[in-house]
This record gives structure tokens, sequence and C-alpha cells, in this order.
């Protein structure tokens, strides 16, 4: 599908051009510095920074908010509710044509660089600590300054989607991951931790507005695997990549080298916006009713006008709309969190435990790293059963695997070395937040209503990566609990979640996204 006019509804479009370049001229100006190292294998801590790499920070600043300022759109006349002028024909029974594929394809590679960003850190920690001379306990500020990174750009993205369009937040992320590259040649460590913060603002911000855009372009009837196949596929590939570049590149160029990637990556991440349309939700309700049209008619959806159907009024009005509104929200943002005390905490002190048990650390490292092989399949089994079961209770089923395996993580905590085997356990919580993350934002994309689509979204990211913020702090502190403490705490949680979800969740699979519109 051609993009009429790419970024026409922008006044300022050359401000987005001279941005780009403006950023990308920063990083370059950074790449005599990094060059220097190549007899040394790019060891450049405490090197002094020349004229250069401080006029270049000063360009990537300065483009980055030329850029953000080109990305402005035109101040819409009228404001219209989409459900009054537009029906898409019979949107459950809707094919996926040519255009679908490829927007599927091009944001699974938008998602697997977003992802890869992140998941480079741990690829990077042991050569910086090296290069650096600095504790763990201080190379431990470099994650934790990502992920409030990601924390803040979740919830920033998703109110910078809905007021500015999806298709913009995007490219905001891209221009940041540029400018983040020069990461790969700061000769100060702190410097390293501030372009962090950056890069995981940009990279969290970009996830949930990739699934609300994903929810608003798919027809009904095939959203949910959609939306979970996509997801799925960009985390599992993000780490791939990461860990791939990292074989290849970082025994030649050392660990700056995988920072320095987010420059060709963000690049060909603001050249895929080409293929990527604005959502036509969005376009409808800020009265840009032609270009809505258009992009539907790329979709190979038909067309026309109808008058606006009255609004249901409920037995309990706006109180109960609210009621639930509010339900919902905490049911989700608690999952999140529980998910982000798992991922972050829980499974990063497990191998210190295990050893603690008797277990060889061999043995606990090939224990996680084989389990984590279930990501993949879970992926694919999450994408059936939340699109052709139910979406519902596809969710409640993963948090209900997820308490299973914190219930064995305590009773493995209790028995005796040696005689309980810890793969039953570890294999019930990789199942299970596996696939709780395949299925929680899809669902918050689906479940919101369009105005607050992106923030709502956002907000649910934000608590997966609050929840690891929280696990951060503790490991910083030196306060981590045992396992039998730490899985009982988070085993709250998931408990209140689940009765949450099941109280205020609703059926999802296959239905139009303006059931929804409450």
């Amino acid at each position: 599908m051609t993009q009429p006019g790419v970024l026409q509804d922008r006044p300022h479009l050359w401000a987005f051009i001279v941005g780009c370049v403006a950023v990308t001229a920063g990083v370059v100006m950074h790449l005599p510095m990094f060059w220097m190292g190549r007899f040394n294998h790019f060891h450049l801590a405490d090197m002094p920074m020349d004229g250069g790499m401080l006029w270049g920070m000063a360009l990537i600043v300065g483009g980055i908010a030329v850029a953000a300022y080109g990305l402005l759109p035109r101040a819409a006349t009228q404001q219209v509710d989409e459900t009054a002028l537009l029906q898409v024909s019979a949107p459950e029974d809707a094919p996926l044509v040519a255009a679908h594929w490829r927007l599927m394809v091009v944001l699974t590679v938008a998602l697997v660089i977003d992802v890869m960003k992140p998941a480079s850190l741990g690829f990077v920690l042991p050569g910086m600590r090296a290069e650096y001379v600095v504790t763990k306990a201080t190379v431990a500020w470099l994650p934790f300054a990502a992920l409030s990174g990601t924390v803040v750009g979740s919830v920033v993205w998703g109110w910078l989607a809905d007021v500015y369009g999806r298709r913009a937040s995007i490219l905001l992320s891209a221009v940041m991951f540029v400018g983040t590259a020069i990461c790969g040649s700061m000769p100060d460590f702190w410097w390293n931790v501030g372009m962090c913060f950056l890069m995981g603002a940009a990279a969290g911000g970009m996830l949930p507005v990739t699934y609300a855009l994903l929810a608003e372009t798919m027809p009904s009837k095939e959203r949910g695997w959609v939306l979970v196949l996509v997801g799925g596929l960009g985390a599992v590939g993000g780490y791939l990549a990461a860990s791939g570049c990292a074989a290849w590149l970082e025994p030649v160029y050392s660990w700056r080298i995988l920072w320095f990637l987010n420059l060709p990556t963000g690049l060909l991440l603001i050249l895929l916006n080409a293929f990527i349309p604005e959502s036509p939700k969005y376009l409808a309700a800020r009265g840009r009713i032609a270009e809505a049209v258009r992009t539907l008619r790329g979709f190979g959806c038909e067309v026309h006008a109808e008058p606006k159907a009255p609004l249901p009024v409920g037995a309990g009005g706006n109180a109960h709309l609210t009621h639930e509104l509010a339900g919902r929200t905490w049911a989700l943002s608690i999952a999140a969190v529980a998910w982000g005390l798992i991922n972050f905490g829980l499974l990063l002190w497990m191998p210190i435990h295990l050893v603690e048990k008797g277990y060889g650390m061999a043995v606990s490292s090939r224990l996680l790293s084989a389990s984590a092989l279930i990501a993949i399949p879970t992926v694919f089994v999450a994408a059936f059963l939340y699109s052709r079961w139910s979406s519902k209770g596809a969710l409640l089923g993963s948090i209900v695997v997820t308490a299973l395996g914190l219930v064995g993580v305590m009773l493995l905590e209790l028995a005796p070395a040696g005689t309980m085997s810890p793969v039953w356990p570890i294999a019930l919580l990789i199942v299970g937040i596996n696939a709780i993350i395949a299925m929680l934002l899809p669902y918050a994309a689906e479940r919101y209503p369009l105005a607050v689509r992106g923030r709502a979204t956002g907000w649910i990211a934000a608590c997966t990566k609050g929840g690891g913020l929280v696990a951060q702090l503790l490991s910083l502190l030196a306060l981590v609990p045992g396992l039998f403490m730490a899985a009982l705490a988070i085993l709250v949680p998931v408990g209140l979640s689940l009765a949450l979800v099941w109280r205020f969740g609703a059926e999802t699979r296959g239905r139009d996204l303006r059931d929804f519109e409450d």
C-alpha cells in the first residue's frame, strides 16, 4: 500500500528532515573518537572529549527538538467521533490483504529494533564494568536508568500518540534511537547512564504505540492473533538480534559497537515509516475524513457514512462506566507490576539462590536458559488461545500458570536440598510470564476507547517496568529477599490481578473496537 503524501499532515515537514540530518551529523561527529581507540580494543575511558564531540552533542539535542517540532500535526479544525461518519463494512469478516501483511512485517521489524535496545544492556555491562573499573553496585545504575526511562517513555509516548498521532510517536522514538548511538564513544560512565535513560524512554514509548496502531488497523476477526504474534515475535527477535550482534561484533569492536548500532537501526526505522499508515480511527476522530477513507480503502475496506448512533445509557450512568474503567485499569496494572517483579526480579535472583540450595552455577544457568526456549512456542500457543478460544480466558489462564509457578518456588525453598527438582516451578514461571506479556498489552489496546487508547496502553506498559524498578532498587540496596518470601510477596498481586481480571475483564475476541467506546 502506498502512503499518499507521507507526513503530509505535518505542516513543518522540513523541520523533521532538518532535525534528522542534525541528529545523524551529531552522531557521525563522535565516530572519530571511537575509531581512535582501535589500537587498544576501543578503550576510551577517561579520554577527554574534543570540540567536535561537544558540538555533536549540541546538534543531537537541538536536532531532536527540531524533529519533534516537525512532527506536530496540523491543527484540526474539528474533532469528530469516527462512529459519526465512518463504518467499516463487516470488519469481523474482512480478509487480510497484502497491506495488512506488509504492516505486520514492518511493525515486527520495528519491534525487533525497539526491543534489542534495552536487550543489549546485558551484553554491554561486563565490558563496561571492566573498562570503567566500577563496582557491581555502580554498574547496576545503568539498567536502573534504562528501566526508569521505559517507565517515563511509556507514559509520555502514550499521551503523544493520543494527541499527535501513532506514526509521529514512532518516528520520534526512531530519531532518539539515532541520537543515543553516541553512548558508543562516551569516555565517562555517567554519561552512558544519562543516555541510557533517554534510550529507555524511546524504547518504552514505542511499544504501546505499536500495539494501539495494530489494534486500529487489523480486522476484528484477525486482530487478536496478530497483536499477540507480532508483539511476541518482536520481543523474541529483539533479544536474538541483540545476542547475535553481541556474539558477532563485540569481540572485534568491544561493547561500544552495540550502542553505535542505534545509528543504522534508528535510520532504518525512520525509512520504514514510509510503509506505516496513520491509524484511520485516529484520523477520523480528528476530522481528517478523506485521509481516513483513503487509508481504509488501501486495506481493502468498504467505507460509507452513517448517522451518529446515540450513546447507550446504562443503569448506573457515568458513575457505572467510571467504576468499570477504574476496575479494568487496576486489574491490568497490578498484573503488569507482578510480571515486572518476576521478570526483572525473581528470575534474576534465582540462580544465586539455587546455588545456595546446592545446585551448581552451571546447572542453574543451563536450567534458566533451557526454560527460556519455552518462550518461543509459548508465543504461538498464546496467540492461538487468545484469538481462537477467549482473550479474557487466555489471560486468566496465564495468570493461573504464573501463580502455580510461584507456589512451586515456595515449595522448592521449603524442601530439603536435592529432594525436589526446580525444573517444573521455573518452567511454569517462564510459560506464565511469557504468556502474560504476550497478551497483556494487546488486551489493553483492545479494551480501552480510542481517545485514551495510547495513554492507557502506555500506562500498562509502564507498570510492567515499574515492577522491574522495584526489583532493581531492592538489588541496589542489597535488600533482596529469600526465594520463599519473594515468591510469597509476588503471589499477593498475582492473586489480586486474577480476581480483578475475572471481575472487570471483558471478552474482546472478534469484537469491533467501537463496542468498547465507553
